[in-house]
Parts: structure tokens; C-alpha cells; sequence
């Protein structure tokens, strides 16, 4: 095999059918994963300004009620945060409503409401990390299986050559040793993803849980 023939589209073109098939599947994991990183990359950032947002609005002190009232009223603005804010504010008037003098029942529903908005959000914004994950572990495993079928390949091609020579294995070995590397390609990018998105879902994880809290002793201050 000349020079030309030792590029890597025709390493590629040139590889048994089973790592050619290895390989495409390898390029599908990668397309999959960089479409999923773009698309939580985006969520994510989303997620944090409008927790910035709802946290600044909050903090400032004014009417809950109002606030309430102007959350609702703009749901084109909601982030995750803003949507706890509203479930337990929905689920402590309601309680008021029923019995106004259960003031532990009021703040305990309210609790409970914004508990469950905070477990819905945090499974929005982890879906589909659980697959970068697998990505990142099984790719390189899949690639270095094309591998070492390609260089059994090689090597079962030398029980019909007389004189073994590097030229005779190199072809072979390199066309198996694409797989890994497209393994890699597919692995890298997934595995960072996942560690960075996990990081920044856990510190949106503590904010929405400090905010519960917080929230919930600021209701029990206005109950009594």
C-alpha cells in the first residue's frame, strides 16, 4: 500500500466490513453526543440566568403574593427556580384557603409542593446525561474491539504470505488502529461534558435547595 492509500479516508474505505461497521457506529455515538452536549450546554446556561434572575427579583423584598401573581403572568420568562417559587406558593394558599389556623399543615404542603417541582426539575435538567456517560465508557471498549478484530485480520492474512514484512502488516494494523482513535474522538468529548454538566447541575441543585428552605421558613414567619 502506497502513502496515498495510508490516509485516513482510505484506512477507512479499506477496513474489513465488521470495523467499518464498528466505526460507524462509533461515528453515531459521537454525532448523538455532541448533539446532546449542544442541547444541555444551552439548557443549562438557561437555567442559571433565570435562577439569577428570579434570586435577584426575590431577594429584593417585596410582595410574595405580587411576585406570585407576575410569575404567573409571564411564563415565557420561567426558569426552574420560579417554577418551585410558584408551586409552593400555589399550595400554601391553597392550605390557607381550606384552614387558616393550621399554620404548620400550610408550610409543610408548601414544603412538600416545592420538594416535588425540585425533584421535576432536577430530572429535566439531568435527562440525557445518564447516556454522555455511556458514551464516555463504553466508546473507547467498542473502538479497541475494531481494533483487535482488524489486526486479526492482519495477522490471518500472513498464513498466506511466505515472508512476513511490516509492509505486508502495517495496512492492516492501521486500519484497525482507526477504530480506537474514532473511539477516542467519541469517548473524550462525552466524558468532559458529563463532568462539567454534572458540576453545574449540582450547584443548581443546592441553590433550588437552599431556596426551599429559605422559602419555607419565610412562609412559617408570615403564617404566624
Amino acid at each position: 500500500m502506497n502513502h496515498d492509500n495510508m490516509s485516513i479516508l482510505s484506512l477507512i474505505t479499506n477496513a474489513s466490513l465488521l470495523v467499518q461497521l464498528v466505526m460507524a457506529g462509533l461515528l453515531i455515538i459521537s454525532i448523538a453526543s455532541w448533539t446532546v452536549i449542544f442541547r444541555k450546554l444551552f439548557q443549562i446556561r438557561a437555567a442559571r440566568a433565570a435562577t439569577d434572575k428570579f434570586e435577584a427579583e426575590f431577594w429584593r423584598g417585596g410582595d410574595l403574593q405580587a411576585l406570585y401573581e407576575r410569575s404567573v403572568s409571564q411564563p415565557g420568562d420561567h426558569g426552574p427556580l420560579a417554577r418551585i417559587f410558584e408551586v409552593g406558593m400555589r399550595e400554601f394558599a391553597k392550605i390557607r384557603q381550606q384552614d387558616p389556623t393550621d399554620r404548620n399543615a400550610m408550610v409543610e404542603a408548601a414544603r412538600r409542593a416545592m420538594r416535588a417541582g425540585y425533584q421535576r426539575e432536577m430530572d429535566e435538567l439531568e435527562s440525557q446525561l445518564a447516556f454522555l456517560a455511556s458514551a464516555g465508557s463504553v466508546s473507547p471498549y467498542i473502538g479497541l474491539f475494531g481494533t483487535v478484530w482488524g489486526i486479526m485480520n492482519s495477522f490471518r492474512g500472513l498464513a498466506n504470505v511466505k515472508q512476513a514484512t511490516l509492509a505486508a502488516v502495517a495496512p492492516g494494523i492501521a486500519e484497525a488502529l482507526v477504530a480506537t482513535a474514532i473511539g477516542l474522538f467519541a469517548a473524550i468529548p462525552a466524558v468532559v461534558a458529563y463532568n462539567r454538566f454534572s458540576y453545574d447541575i449540582e450547584r443548581l441543585s443546592n441553590r433550588f435547595d437552599t431556596f426551599v428552605e429559605e422559602f419555607s421558613n419565610i412562609l412559617q414567619r408570615q403564617s404566624r
